[in-house]
């Protein structure tokens, strides 16, 4: 499954780093937010790498939905109720400067990205809870509405509108930022993971092929840590959601980004197409990893779609993986000595990601944004995260200990399929392909010990705990893991179908 974003952009190689190094910044990760943070932090003069595990921008930023905008679902009554009201304000105002970047950058550069304004809504079957983010926001520094009719093809009781926001291209907008990257200095590797890192002045990076760089500052913006001294493996929930798209005449293009929290979420905006067209892009079925049925996800997602829009069946189909915080905000800021991070955006990472460059270089040059410290991901707010951090402690215990109980003893593994089997008294991993050639790994996450889970659309091992994925052949996909799953010998009797514990 290949995003419409992946598929329309060009696909430009980078060396992998092959020998030690200097820098005054390394970049891990490079998807918007490592980008942005090392295009700041190069055009200051500072020498800059970005490193990345597998293909620069092919991960999270390639299977975003795009949007730009501060209405992140019902946020500002959230935050102003439980963090206050100056907390809810500073979040407004590290958004819309993030999207102010981003048109600033866009004009400065001259990218041709699909930058188009357009009003965000997030509306509901409650107009009360409608109501209350809207005099949140206002509050917060928003000009929001509320309305009762949209551009969708269908009523709504009442929604959150707020105008001027804006919806782009992301790899077309962050090529070019890579272009300007380069122009100040900066450097890119990719298919090069680090596998070590160590805080300190000098910092330093370290390969898994043993190539170590000596840095001035470390810049961690790899979706969900590697390197962790604060805590954050027990305040992140990693989420996937599922994205189809398709195209539909032009006039009958909604003209705006929808979100809404009901129905499992489903976001609704367009893009620019064949003439005549816009590309119809509809998000939902939120989901944590491991979880099974991911297929009837997708038929869901896309009947939904159908049900709502004139279309077919759709043209792409991919997913997306974030995570989610136990208080509702990204962490942004240092872990370590000369140690930074950006992760947790809650499914707005286009936004939050500019935001997490904006942030972080000001922190390293000693010029900090003014809410800066909103971010901090040392921050506790144990009135606000206790539920969430019990929940969270109580899913990933379920999943360590409950998913070994569950695993198999005596199944049969269809083709095209895959299951966790118990062999040998240990946790297997084994996918058949169509033609019945199996493929066996250890079924547990070599980052924490969970068990994995089949994606039964994409063909991967999910970890349910904290989100990393790995293919069929135990190769890692997504972090927080950095090695991959062991291959397993299965028995003899395998090919007849049947796996059945000796």
């Amino acid at each position: 499954m290949t995003s419409y974003w992946v598929q329309t952009s060009r696909a430009q190689p980078y060396p992998v780093l092959s020998q030690n190094t200097v820098a005054d910044v390394v970049v891990i990760g490079a998807g918007i937010a490592g980008i942005s943070c090392a295009r700041e932090l190069a055009r200051t003069g500072r020498s800059v790498i970005v490193i990345e595990a597998r293909r620069v921008l092919k991960g999270v930023t390639g299977n975003t939905t795009a949007k730009l905008t501060s209405l992140h679902t019902l946020i500002y009554a959230r935050l102003a109720g439980s963090l206050g009201a100056q907390a809810a304000r500073q979040y407004a105002q590290a958004q819309q400067d993030a999207l102010a970047h981003v048109r600033a950058t866009v004009e400065e550069l001259g990218i041709d990205c699909d930058l188009e304004q357009r009003s965000a809504y997030t509306y509901s079957t409650d107009a009360d809870e409608i109501r209350a983010e809207v005099e949140a926001a206002n509050a917060a520094g928003l000009q929001a509405n509320l309305v009762t009719t949209t551009g969708l093809p269908f009523p709504v009781v009442a929604a959150v509108r707020l105008e001027d926001q804006a919806q782009f291209h992301p790899l077309r907008y962050l090529h070019g930022v890579i272009e300007d990257l380069q122009r100040h200095g900066g450097q890119i590797f990719e298919d090069t993971c680090v596998v070590k890192l160590q805080p300190g002045t000098p910092a330093r990076v370290t390969t898994e092929s043993g190539v170590v760089v000596e840095t001035g500052a470390i810049v961690v913006a790899t979706h969900f840590p590697f390197h962790d001294k604060v805590g954050l493996v027990t305040r992140l929930v990693p989420r996937r959601e599922l994205v189809v798209a398709a195209p539909i005449p032009k006039d009958v293009d909604p003209e705006g980004m929808y979100i809404t929290r009901e129905q499992g979420v489903r976001s609704v905006r367009t893009a620019p197409h064949k003439r005549g067209e816009r590309l119809l892009i509809v998000t939902g079925e939120i989901y944590r990893p491991g979880t099974p049925g991911v297929s009837e996800r997708f038929d869901r997602l896309t009947e939904w779609a159908q049900r709502h829009f004139p279309i077919g069946q759709p043209s792409h189909r991919w997913s997306a993986q974030d995570n989610d915080t136990t208080d509702g905000m990204p962490y942004i800021g240092t872990i370590a000595e000369n140690v930074y991070v950006a992760t947790g955006f809650g499914g707005w990472g286009m936004t939050n990601g500019v935001a997490s460059g904006r942030i972080i270089a000001g922190e390293v040059d000693g010029t900090p944004m003014p809410w800066a410290g909103l971010f901090d991901p040392g921050r506790v707010h144990l009135k606000a995260e206790a539920g969430e951090l019990l929940r969270n402690a109580a899913t990933v215990t379920k999943h360590f200990i409950g998913d070994r109980i569950q695993a198999k003893r005596d199944m049969v593994v269809e083709p095209g399929t895959g299951d966790v089997v118990r062999v040998d008294g240990a946790p297997v991993a084994v996918y058949r392909d169509p033609d019945g050639t199996p493929h066996a790994v250890s079924a547990v996450c070599t980052h924490l010990g969970c068990i994995v889970g089949f994606n039964d659309a994409e063909s991967t091992w999910d970890c349910p705990c904290h989100g990393s994925r790995f293919d069929v052949n135990g190769y890692v996909l997504q972090g927080p893991a950095v090695e991959p799953l062991e291959a397993r010998t299965l028995p003899q009797d395998w090919m007849a179908g049947r796996i059945s514990e000796r």
